[in-house]
């Protein structure tokens, strides 16, 4: 194998997504999808040559307890780093609450503490599946000279799949000890901001994002928007994101002041808060201080970027 191939497929394996990822290692080892059916059956692994077709175009995507250990396999007969393909799957899915959109969890599933999440919510009437669902999103962070998170600045592309969308809730939980009564919304494109709930107590923050127009099912949306961070009395040491309803593609970047870098960053991902990662992956700085993620055909699920000072 070329060193450009090497470096291609070691590419593709960490930013996804799985079928370019699959496809890519196909390719790299060169064999034929008929040979690699012959190899996953001699692991006792049945899988026909349409399946691994389709799976490598991204016409299907592996959902089953059996096509999931096909792909456990295909890792081997690859000669691939362990969950390098099945962590491109994300967290399987789960079935959906609404028959025309994507699977959604319920905000409390994500955010703890659960009842005060829900308790927020209730101040806005929101519903357990609010119409959208992510195509794109966006998302850096800075972090300043004093180890704190300074603003989260999202670009957002939604669509709708449902009739009659005219807004987007954004939910913030600042870092413990936060003031969250001085983080600042800002609402900066195609969006203005609706009603803004804060439970200090909590260090919660739901606020409202109206969109210039109301969307029917099918129809995409683009946000821009941020929140400025008030301080809190410990130095910021990770950024999570959580997904209620999955998301087409997400990347993250967190960059950091020339004066404080981290000695050690990983990117991380969990199925719900407090809960052991089920993935994770050491992350390196680049030349202007930043490291990022980048995830795709993500179930409901958590994804976010831990670092060490020292």
């Amino acid at each position: 194998m070329h060193r450009s191939e090497q470096a291609d497929l070691a590419t593709v394996l960490r930013t996804g997504p799985f079928h370019l990822a699959l496809r890519t290692a196909i390719a790299t080892r060169g064999l034929a999808l008929h040979r690699l059916r012959e190899h996953l059956a001699q692991r006792g692994v049945h899988v026909g040559v349409t399946s691994l077709s389709y799976w490598q175009q991204g016409r299907r995507r592996p959902e089953r307890t059996e096509s999931l250990r096909a792909v456990r396999a295909l890792e081997d007969v690859l000669d691939l780093p362990e969950h390098s393909l099945t962590r491109l799957l994300g967290p399987s899915r789960t079935t959906p609450a609404d028959p025309a959109g994507p699977p959604v969890r319920p905000y409390r599933d994500l955010i703890t503490p659960a009842a005060a999440v829900d308790d927020l919510l209730a101040t806005i009437a929101s519903p357990r599946d609010t119409g959208l669902h992510t195509i794109t999103h966006i998302e850096r962070i800075r972090v300043g000279a004093d180890r704190q998170l300074l603003r989260r600045d999202s670009q957002h592309a939604l669509r709708a799949h449902r009739d009659g969308i005219d807004r987007y809730l954004a939910i913030y939980q600042g870092d413990p000890g936060c003031d969250i009564t001085r983080v600042g919304v800002r609402a900066e494109e195609n969006c203005r901001p609706g009603r803004i709930r804060r439970d200090p107590a909590h260090h919660l923050l739901a606020v409202e994002l109206l969109l210039d127009r109301r969307l029917r099912a099918g129809d995409t949306h683009l946000l821009g928007y941020g929140f400025d961070d008030a301080p809190s009395p410990t130095p910021g040491c990770e950024y999570v994101r959580g997904f209620n309803s999955g998301a087409g593609q997400y990347v993250l970047q967190v960059t950091f002041h020339p004066a404080a870098l981290p000695v050690r960053c990983h990117r991380f991902a969990l199925r719900s808060p407090g809960e052991k990662p089920h993935e994770t992956e050491e992350l390196t700085l680049d030349g202007h201080h930043c490291v990022h993620l980048v995830g795709s055909a993500l179930g409901p699920c958590l994804l976010g970027i831990r670092w060490d000072w020292e």
